[in-house]
């Protein structure tokens, strides 16, 4: 069958076609964006602003035009962090269900962690043992561990790239106190679910997934996208400390010419780099394997599973 899955993310609405059955691996067919940046469109309220919703309910709309030409059979359309957190959130909804004909769920971060680590956890198999998964997005981070395909343990931080991006740099690039002040932040943030992670006793890999995690490994020497999904990819504690010190001196604009970094996110990169040095030194792992599918290919193959067992 033909679905189509409707993320709404912090920092992007992606749309995703994919043919599908249970039991074998969803089938891109389509993948469009529209960069809307909503952790940014946040009020001092934490609403969502006219702005930002006016722009919600046009991508969903759009996206509902191009799933019906596309011939899904189904829209699974979700919204995480920035609408999720955001004190209007609920109104927004209505809104875009009323406005755009997409019915919006959202995802509380936990769940996003689970279906994260659903995903992992196929791409992976049995063989990977007891996994770690990370997920840096624009709003939240999201961690999960286990041995199945339901992790023993998930949680959501306030630590999105974007989100700290807004939140604790005044400059581009920021001034050497605000990165090590947000570096504490991190830390701290950080401490207590690593350490409940690690209770489930030691990983036997630690897997990232996410645009975030993707450009640091690009930077750091991984392959090219251009190499296909089934590359390996890899990213060490070494090789991301040299990438976070190397980029915190550049401007966004510089960054963003470097390969692998897209302009839209740039000026969120070393923020990223500061949370994912974070989890690595938290949950003292030397590497990371990274995972070309996330949140949206779990949610596709949960879809699944639950229409098999209907």
């Amino acid at each position: 069958m033909r679905l189509g899955v409707l993320d709404v993310g912090s920092n992007t609405v992606h749309l995703l076609v994919v043919d599908a059955h249970r039991g074998a691996e969803p089938t891109p067919q389509h993948s469009s964006k529209i960069q809307l940046r909503l952790a940014e469109n946040l009020d001092r309220n934490g609403d969502l602003t006219k702005a930002g919703a006016d722009a919600l309910v046009h991508a969903a709309a759009a996206a509902r035009a191009e799933a019906d030409a596309m011939g899904c059979a189904e829209l699974l359309a979700f919204a995480t962090s920035a609408v999720r957190d955001a004190g209007n959130s609920a109104r927004v909804l209505r809104r875009v269900a009323r406005e755009s004909g997409v019915e919006l769920s959202s995802l509380s971060g936990e769940d996003e962690a689970r279906l994260t680590f659903l995903a992992v956890r196929r791409w992976f198999g049995w063989s990977a043992g007891n996994l770690i998964s990370l997920d840096i997005g624009g709003g939240s981070l999201e961690l999960a561990a286990g041995q199945d395909e339901d992790p023993e343990l998930a949680f959501s931080v306030p630590l999105g790239a974007g989100r700290l991006t807004h939140d604790w740099f005044s400059a581009d690039p920021p001034p050497r106190g605000e990165l090590a002040a947000l570096r504490e932040h991190v830390e701290k943030t950080l401490a207590k679910p690593a350490a409940r992670l690690l209770e489930a006793g030691p990983p036997n890999r630690v897997v990232a997934t996410s645009k975030t995690f993707r450009t640091l490994a690009r930077l750091a020497g991984a392959a090219p996208s251009s190499e296909g999904p089934r590359a390996r990819r890899m990213l060490t504690r070494t090789g991301l400390r040299q990438v976070g010190s190397f980029i915190a001196r550049m401007a966004s604009d510089d960054l963003a010419e470097l390969d692998g970094v897209s302009v839209g996110r740039a000026h969120q990169v070393l923020a990223g780099a500061v949370v994912a040095t974070a989890a690595m030194d938290a949950l003292d792992v030397d590497e990371l394997e990274l995972c070309p599918w996330a949140l949206r290919e779990g949610v596709i193959l949960r879809r699944l599973d639950w229409l098999e067992g209907g």
